[in-house]
């Protein structure tokens, strides 16, 4: 019995630099459409699928010793990727631009970073 493929690797990339790692992440695409009505139909006669939309949800980023030593700050990169491996597939969203970013932190406890971005586009690869 084979099983679901697991991710072996999951990570930031800025200009080529793998800039920080991804404990887990939640990917959601979204497409806009719209009907196409004709006078004196009842329903639409086609619907025209519209742009996709990419929102992956990122949760504990740990950024690079190379990222670290270059100043990376979560709060200024823009234009990433996201590169997540598979056994048997790599997937690469790009254009990236975080749309938001949430830190929980209490005293003593590590605290859980969740980063939220869009993507202007998916490629997948084997």
């Amino acid at each position: 019995m084979v099983g679901f493929p697991t991710s072996s690797d999951i990570y930031l990339e800025a200009d080529g630099k793998k800039i920080a790692v991804v404990q887990s992440y939640k990917a959601r695409a979204t497409r806009s459409s719209k009907n196409i009505e004709a006078f004196g139909e009842s329903e639409p006669v086609c619907a025209i699928e519209g742009q996709q939309k990419y929102t992956i949800e990122l949760t504990r980023l740990y950024a690079t010793d190379e990222a670290i030593s270059d100043g990376i700050d979560f709060y200024t990169i823009r234009d990433f990727s996201l590169v997540i491996v598979k056994p048997d597939r790599r997937i690469v969203y790009t254009g990236c631009q975080w749309s938001q970013i949430e830190e929980d932190g209490e005293l003593g406890e590590m605290i859980a970073e969740t980063i939220t971005i869009t993507a202007s586009k998916r490629v997948e690869t084997r």
